[in-house]
């Protein structure tokens, strides 16, 4: 197999855009702060849904620099932020409809923190359309492709990761959790009828580090040189705060306390990143990297919920700010 490397393209560009300058220090180290980690600033669009479906102005929000957008447009990345959203432009059918489980919350004073929570969104229009849509609230570096044009596939509309060549010691954020007592778990995809499932629903932490490369026809594969994944299942009594997740290098299959979704992306599991054709592929996580490899992507999400895409427990509430890299 010809491989072509992809590591080292945009690499200081991405960094620049990825890390802030602001550093404190962490157990002799530091911590870098990603740009707009601090979630004190926002992009506000309104979204003019179609009249079908009652015509009324939707708001969504976007982590970026503050200003507003009107109107019915593909969001692409803005100020130079690293973050992408669950909150959605859709048109299917025709039809246009905006989602929105992520938004900017108070934490005190002007002090604002990023509130993830978990709903369902329902789009009716008789004789065209009649479906419920299970969100749960996420964020991740990467890019979300909009306009969303079906259910399907979810994770070829997200382009995941961005170029990383650092060897990070953990995650930092500030988080709090609020579960619904007597919370149920269900799966509702928009099609057919909503599912209840068994257990209860958990918000979630994931870094993953990848050495990526490319071949001669586009695909892209990896192999994961770092681990950090942390669910939460018990709602807080307040902020928890500097909260960290060690990231761990090499196979960690064996170690006392890995957990299976601590493993390799399956196939049908991947992400999907953009290759050098300009396509979306999966990215084909094929195994563990050595414990001193060096990364070239790196994938952070945080969201209400810790399972299959539509998945979750409604009402679930996950808040964060001041999420970091500690060296």
């Amino acid at each position: 197999m010809r491989k072509k490397s992809i590591s080292r393209y945009g690499m200081g560009l991405a960094l620049a855009i990825c890390i802030t300058t602001s550093m404190t220090a962490f157990s002799q180290g530091r911590i870098e702060y990603f740009k707009y980690g601090d979630f004190n600033s926002w992009i506000t669009r309104e979204i003019p849904e179609s009249a079908i479906i009652g015509g009324k102005k939707k708001t969504l929000y976007e982590i970026g620099p503050t200003r507003t957008i009107e109107g019915a447009k593909a969001y692409v990345n803005e100020g130079g932020s690293p973050w992408a959203t669950s909150n959605v432009y859709a048109k299917m059918m025709g039809i246009t409809k905006g989602s929105c489980a992520v938004l900017p919350d108070t934490r005190s004073g002007s002090n604002k923190c990023a509130k993830l929570t978990t709903i369902m969104e329902r789009c009716r229009a008789v004789g065209m359309v009649n479906i419920d849509v299970l969100v749960a609230g996420s964020i991740f570096l990467g890019k979300m492709l909009e306009p969303i044009g079906s259910t399907s596939e979810p994770y070829s509309k997200m382009d995941m990761g961005v170029p990383f060549t650092k060897r990070p010691k953990a995650l930092v954020l500030d988080y709090k959790l609020s579960i619904p007592e007597n919370a149920e778990r269900v799966y509702s995809s928009g099609f057919g009828k909503k599912k209840k499932l068994p257990g209860h629903e958990e918000a979630e932490v994931m870094v993953l580090l990848q050495r990526r490369w490319e071949d001669a026809n586009g695909n892209i594969y990896a192999k994961r040189v770092g681990t950090a994944r942390e669910r939460f299942g018990k709602t807080t009594a307040g902020w928890v705060n500097g909260h960290k997740i060690a990231i761990r290098y090499g196979d960690i299959s064996g170690e006392a306390d890995y957990k299976p979704y601590m493993g390799l992306l399956s196939e049908e599991k991947s992400y999907y990143a953009r290759n050098s054709k300009g396509k979306m592929v999966p990215v084909r996580e094929i195994g563990w990297d050595s414990s001193d490899a060096e990364p070239t992507h790196l994938i952070v999400m945080v969201s209400a919920a810790s399972g299959e895409a539509y998945t979750g427990t409604l009402g679930l509430t996950l808040w964060i700010d001041n999420v970091g890299m500690a060296y």
